[in-house]
């Protein structure tokens, strides 16, 4: 078993408190420097299986304007990112549009859904 120490800034909080965590083979062993409850849980989470809320736009036809923004549904894998962009970015869709209407299902395989985040018409 090899120990190695790490830093991390928790962002989960306005505190953005410097985490100092104790890693062991591929397991969080300890935190420290978190000021708040949430800082252990936020840098295991980070540290093994970092996931995140992609936003983004798309184009669409027949708006006011030539961009829709969007996000994914829930958070994805973190490694994920470029592949869902990628596919995102092929996407056109046509307005009239409402905020959380799908306009992309199971984006690059994560089964996670990418919606509309605001109405146009």
């Amino acid at each position: 078993m090899s120990k190695r120490n790490t830093s991390l800034t928790c962002i989960l909080c306005p505190m953005s408190c410097m985490l100092e965590l104790t890693m062991e083979d591929e397991r969080v062993i300890q935190v420290s420097g978190n000021n708040c409850k949430l800082g252990p849980a936020y840098a295991e989470k980070e540290m093994i299986n970092p996931t995140r809320i992609l936003t983004t736009t798309v184009e669409i036809e027949g708006a006011r304007i030539s961009r829709l923004p969007v996000k994914t549904q829930e958070e994805i894998p973190k490694s994920m990112i470029l592949a869902c962009m990628r596919e995102i970015s092929r996407i056109k869709v046509k307005a009239p549009i409402r905020s959380g209407e799908v306009v992309l299902e199971n984006v690059a395989g994560t089964g996670v859904n990418v919606v509309a985040t605001r109405d146009l018409h």
